[in-house]
């Protein structure tokens, strides 16, 4: 419970929490199963109370209601066993749903005169956004093509703006692509709009000048030096920059970003039709793409799939991406994917995890099952913790705890009463989605996976053989190249 109120913490989700305790008459007497447990969720939480009286129960759900929405947190109520009960007079009137929340902030005119200014001036402008953008789609594509300057977005706001928009690069650094990182790591301003990525002073220049906006204004600086903080919503902001700004040429740096971002797709296009056995992940998640909906909802773990997940879903229309994108926990995605059907039970639902991530969590088949959510889970099975592998090896230690054993959980889900695939090679895969696209019931998809590690673009060497055959970069061109030309 504690790590899906953390992440809830981190990505600033109103939830209320009702935990539950021993009698009162049993509490303070070190009673079985007795827990002080207020301090297990003090740090978790915006509101964290025992309730003591059945009488007092409306006015403190009441009150935890609005400090969750109002904190953007976790509010925890703690019920003794007796009190739930115990009958009381139903004549508490609620106003926590009374909450409103506040108006956009609007951005002061000379601070976008000033940020104008810096963007106009720039010669590789970079726009970079998180999940503060959300419903700014339009606003930010046009002022990409206004100023001429590419896009990037944190893993959390993969989505806002279509996978196939030629000047959207990705995302930068680990869990990244090669377009995003070369383009990040060249800025010379960037504007960064409703995000906290914790990352940005590893791959954006530290002499490169830095426009902030946020409504948080305890962010402003915390990640990278600011030249310009401004204190606003991102959409508003947007739109007050097109209406002073005017059309900028086309430059270099801009046109080498669109040949940089079709160089990796061309890249990515021809290793998803690999046939192997066991299987390169390109293909698998062509496979997914192929059959996803308009309006799929994808539930990314946390490790390498979280690598491939950010490079390789499509979500050029409707869909949605979430994944543990602060906290990182694994096993992710599977009950978020329940949650995901039980709120959008018309939306077609994908978890993907590692096996891993999977193998701590599998159980919860068994919740899919029970209540008939028709959700395709896919189990990328390499047998092996493979973040974690890479992680030891840059720091060349000594693998340790790594090792995982394989299973077929595909086999394991169909014992549990879920429709169970077991997938070798591409024809295995093929045959597996189409019966998965026709069954409506809770379906595993089991894929044997080479464990390969996914190219560390964040430490490219195009032009080393060595890494060129590791990691089979034959047809990339660096983003030096390209610029030149």
């Amino acid at each position: 419970m504690l790590n899906g109120l953390y992440d809830a913490q981190y990505d600033h989700v109103p939830v209320l929490a009702l935990v539950g305790q021993v009698p009162t008459s049993a509490m303070n007497t070190n009673y079985f199963q007795e827990l002080n447990e207020n301090p297990m969720f003090a740090d978790v939480s915006v509101y964290n109370r025992t309730v003591m009286t059945a009488e007092q129960m409306p006015a403190v759900v009441d009150e935890a209601i609005r400090q969750a929405y109002a904190k953007r947190g976790v509010a925890v109520i703690t019920i003794p066993k007796d009190l739930g009960w115990q009958e009381i007079e139903d004549n508490y009137v609620s106003s926590a749903n009374l909450y409103q929340k506040p108006l956009p902030l609007e951005p002061a005119a000379e601070k976008i005169q000033e940020a104008w200014k810096i963007l106009k001036e720039a010669k590789r402008p970079l726009i970079y956004i998180g999940q503060g953008t959300r419903g700014a789609r339009k606003e930010i594509l046009e002022l990409s093509k206004m100023l001429h300057a590419p896009i990037l977005s944190s893993a959390l706001g993969k989505g806002i703006i279509p996978d196939n928009a030629p000047a959207y690069m990705g995302s930068a650094g680990r869990v990244a692509s090669k377009p995003g990182v070369e383009i990040a790591s060249n800025t010379d301003a960037v504007l960064f709009l409703g995000s906290d990525m914790p990352f940005q002073s590893f791959f954006i220049p530290k002499d490169a000048k830095y426009i902030q906006v946020d409504i948080d204004g305890t962010k402003f600086g915390r990640r990278h030096q600011v030249d310009l903080a401004i204190l606003a919503d991102a959409k508003l902001t947007i739109k007050k920059l097109m209406e002073v700004g005017e059309q900028l040429p086309e430059t270099n740096w801009y046109r080498a970003a669109l040949a940089d971002k079709e160089n990796w797709v061309e890249w990515l296009e021809k290793r998803s039709v690999i046939d192997s056995s066991p299987l390169e992940v390109e293909p698998v998640f062509k496979a997914i793409n192929d059959m996803a909906t308009d309006d799929a909802i994808f539930q990314v773990d946390v490790g390498n799939v979280t690598i491939d997940g950010m490079r390789l879903l499509d979500t050029s229309k409707d869909q949605k991406f979430t994944t543990s994108g602060w906290y990182a926990t694994m096993g992710y995605a599977l009950p978020a994917a329940i949650g995901a059907k039980a709120q959008y039970p018309d939306r077609q639902v994908w978890s993907i995890s590692g096996d891993g991530a999977w193998a701590m969590v599998m159980p919860d088949i068994l919740t899919q099952v029970k209540y008939n959510l028709p959700i395709i889970n896919v189990v990328l099975t390499n047998k092996s913790l493979g973040f974690i592998e890479a992680e030891q090896d840059d720091a060349k230690q000594p693998h340790s705890g790594i090792d995982l054993i394989g299973a077929n959980f595909g086999a394991s889900a169909a014992a549990l009463g879920a429709l169970g695939f077991d997938v070798n090679n591409l024809s295995e895969l093929k045959e597996a989605f189409a019966k998965a696209k026709e069954a409506n019931r809770p379906t595993v998809i089991n894929v044997n996976i080479f464990d390969h590690r996914p190219l560390p673009v964040e430490q490219l060497q195009l032009d080393s053989a060595e890494f060129e055959k590791e990691y089979q970069t034959q047809g990339l061109i660096p983003f030096s190249k390209l610029i030149q030309e």
